[in-house]
């Protein structure tokens, strides 16, 4: 039996799900990234900046909630292999070998630059075709670009008080 969400799109199912299969391990990941760069980070501001990792990451897999609810009720099954997600991310992960505050922000403002991107291109993509996942995404990609003002905001602040990579 056909499912009544599967209807109303109006392009090819089974490709839609590709794509939100592959922002899921996208937010698998940057759940990830976020979850253990708050375990790892140290220097200047770690004290501000480890509270919002932790909180960005609660979001991250508030995603990929979202994404694997919409990808079952079109009838698809989300990613059920993590080592699949190395396979299917567009934005890939950044394991956070520096653990001072600075390159660990960087590599979260470049993965949420990333995600907005990814979303822009998906929201295009089901225009006027799959508006429930549009909304969807269009609520993810509102995070997305949160999380990454944030993000830049404390790099900005730190440059302001002038620290650098080498003054932990």
């Amino acid at each position: 039996m056909v499912r009544k969400s599967r209807e109303i799109v109006d392009l090819d199912v089974d490709e839609l799900i590709d794509d939100l299969n592959k922002a899921l391990a996208d937010e698998w990941l940057a759940f990830y990234q976020y979850w253990v760069g708050a375990k790892v980070i140290e220097g200047p501001m770690r004290v501000i900046v480890e509270p919002e990792l932790k909180e960005h990451a609660e979001e991250e897999l508030e995603h990929a909630e979202k994404l694997a609810d919409r990808i079952s009720q079109l009838g698809g099954d989300p990613l059920l292999e993590p080592s699949k997600w190395f396979e299917e991310t567009n934005c890939g992960y950044s394991a956070p070998e520096d653990s001072h505050v600075r390159p660990i922000l960087e590599q979260n403002i470049e993965g949420e630059r990333c995600a907005i991107d990814t979303y822009k291109e998906l929201i295009d993509k089901v225009k006027g075709k799959d508006e429930v996942t549009r909304a969807l995404l269009l609520d993810i990609l509102k995070d997305e670009l949160e999380h990454e003002e944030e993000l830049a905001d404390f790099k900005d602040d730190m440059n302001m008080m002038g620290y650098t990579h080498g003054n932990k």
